[in-house]
C-alpha cells in the first residue's frame, strides 16, 4: 500500500455505501490513518451474491485503525440522508469529507432499458450524489480543510461513449457535474476520481464480464491510494477535476502499478468505460 507523507488523523469522512469493494477500501485506507467514517448503506443484512453488511464493514474499518459508524439509510430518501448527517455530526463532532460512492450501474441499450431502472441509476447516482453533498454543506462549511470527492469520471463527449450506454452515461455524467457545480458554487475543493482501468468489484464480475474480466482488473486498493492522495494533498491540486487514479498515483512518484494487479501482465488489463486509452484493449462500447 502506499505511503504517504500527510495523513486524515483526526478528519472525518462521511462516505455512501462502503459496505464492500472500492468504498470499502477507501474507507479502510483513511482508518491506517485514524480517521473516523460513517457509512450510510442499505446492506444491514448479508446478500446471496455479495460479500459483507454494513456492519461487518465497520468491523474491519475499526480493525484498521479508525472509528466507524455505520448508519443503515437510502442515499435516494431525503429524510434518510439528514439522519446519517446528522448522526454523523453528533458521533464525531463534524463532517470533514463527503465521499460519493454508491452507485448503480445497468448497460442496456436505450430501447430496451425498463425505465425503473434508468430512474433508480439516476437516483442513486446523480439525485444521491447532491443530496448527500447538498445536506452536509453546513458541517463542511465549518471544517478547517473540507473536501467533496465522487467516484464518477471524466465528461468524455467522444461519440463511442454517447452512444455506447446513454442510461448509464447520463447517471454518472451528473454525478460529475453535480460534485463540480456544488465545488464551483462553495468554492470547497471537490474532484471526481475514475480508473483507467476496470477494478474488481462485484459490479465487474457480476454484471459487466465476469471471471476473466475480474481477473485482467485491477484492485480497488489502486482506488483508495490515489483517493489518500487527493484527500491528504493541497485542495487546489483536486479543486474542480476529474482525475485518473492510476495518474494521480503516477504524479505522486509511483511508477509500478503491478502489485495492483497480482499475476495480470499490463496488456491484459481492461480499459473502463469513458476513458479513451489504457494498457489493454476495453471491454465496453457501443450496446
Amino acid at each position: 500500500m502506499l505511503s504517504t507523507n500527510d495523513s486524515l488523523q483526526g478528519r472525518t469522512i462521511l462516505i455512501s455505501g462502503g459496505s464492500r469493494g472500492i468504498g470499502l477500501a477507501i474507507a479502510k485506507r483513511a482508518a491506517a490513518d485514524g480517521a473516523s467514517i460513517a457509512l450510510l448503506a442499505k446492506t444491514a443484512e448479508p446478500h446471496p451474491r455479495l460479500e459483507g453488511t454494513i456492519y461487518t464493514a465497520a468491523e474491519e474499518i475499526e480493525a484498521a485503525g479508525g472509528r466507524a459508524l455505520p448508519i443503515v439509510g437510502d442515499v435516494r430518501e431525503e429524510e434518510s440522508v439528514r439522519e446519517a448527517v446528522a448522526r454523523c455530526v453528533e458521533e464525531f463532532g463534524g463532517i470533514d469529507v463527503v465521499v460519493n460512492n454508491a452507485s448503480a450501474i445497468n448497460l442496456e441499450p436505450s430501447a430496451e432499458i425498463p425505465m425503473k431502472r434508468y430512474d433508480l441509476m439516476q437516483q442513486i447516482n446523480a439525485r444521491g450524489a447532491f443530496l448527500l453533498t447538498r445536506t452536509a454543506l453546513p458541517h463542511l462549511c465549518e471544517s478547517a480543510d473540507p473536501r467533496i470527492l465522487s467516484l464518477s469520471p471524466p465528461l468524455n463527449l467522444a461519440e463511442q461513449w454517447l452512444g455506447a450506454f446513454p442510461a448509464y452515461m447520463l447517471a454518472k455524467y451528473g454525478m460529475t457535474l453535480a460534485t463540480l457545480g456544488i465545488g464551483a458554487e462553495t468554492s470547497i475543493p471537490a474532484s471526481c476520481l475514475w480508473p483507467r482501468t476496470t477494478i474488481r468489484t462485484a459490479a465487474v464480475m457480476n454484471v459487466i464480464g465476469g471471471e476473466e474480466l475480474y481477473r485482467r482488473s485491477r484492485t480497488p486498493e489502486l482506488y483508495a491510494d490515489a483517493a489518500h492522495l487527493l484527500l491528504t494533498g493541497p485542495g487546489a491540486a483536486m479543486a474542480g477535476r476529474t482525475l485518473l487514479c492510476e495518474d494521480v498515483l503516477q504524479e505522486a512518484g509511483v511508477t509500478d502499478l503491478g502489485p495492483y494487479s497480482p499475476g495480470v501482465d499490463a496488456a491484459e488489463l481492461a480499459t473502463d468505460a469513458f476513458v479513451d486509452s489504457a494498457e489493454g484493449p476495453s471491454p465496453f462500447g457501443r450496446m
